[in-house]
């Protein structure tokens, strides 16, 4: 692991290679699984906030769970997650007439109707994050369905951390990712020496 300001990046994020490959995958994370996305306090604010304007892009069974127990709920880790249907699709994805699978909160802040984005865990899978009193740790987190991605990731030779810019900027700020760079660089460069 390296430490990267006050978190422990494990090293499987600087060197797997991954790449979401929505043509195999059709977006089945979102869909897969049995428990919901993991929220922040804050974002499931800002959900709760904009529920007037998500709702209708929702499905008819995922308002129903909605109205009915709320936007979310604790898993059996105390952690809070979005809500689920039929206990696995998230109550915020949709799948259209091609079998894609896709985001309503994504979607309706690209369509610029709400001015947040996808849960950051979203964003930022396959990296999970794991709070400690003094540090977070940044892992991979390996899941069977992602297959094509590993493989697609291996075939353009693009490591996970790169994959995943624009979230782990929006989730640590630029000049975390720049630091995450050369530390996974100078990695690279270490390890090409002793082999």
């Amino acid at each position: 692991m390296f430490q990267i300001q006050d978190t422990l990046v494990s090293l499987d994020v600087i060197e797997k290679e991954f790449c979401c490959d929505l043509q195999q995958c059709k977006g089945c994370c979102c869909i897969e699984g049995d428990a919901g996305a993991p929220l922040e306090p804050q974002e499931a604010k800002q959900i709760e906030q904009n529920l007037d304007m998500l709702l209708p892009m929702m499905s008819a069974t995922a308002r129903d769970v909605v109205t009915d127990k709320g936007i979310a709920y604790h898993d059996r880790e105390g952690e809070l997650v979005t809500q689920v249907v039929d206990g696995k699709d998230c109550v915020f994805s949709r799948t259209d007439a091609q079998g894609w699978c896709y985001c309503v909160i994504e979607r309706a802040f690209k369509e610029g109707k709400i001015g947040f984005n996808k849960p950051i865990s979203c964003h930022l899978y396959p990296i999970r994050l794991h709070r400690f009193p003094t540090f977070t740790a940044v892992e991979y987190h390996r899941w069977d369905i992602c297959h094509c991605a590993r493989k697609l990731g291996k075939h353009l030779h693009l490591p996970l951390y790169v994959f995943l810019k624009e979230p782990l900027c929006r989730r640590f700020g630029e000049d975390y990712y720049n630091e995450l760079d050369l530390t996974a660089k100078e990695w690279k460069k270490q390890c090409s020496l002793t082999s």
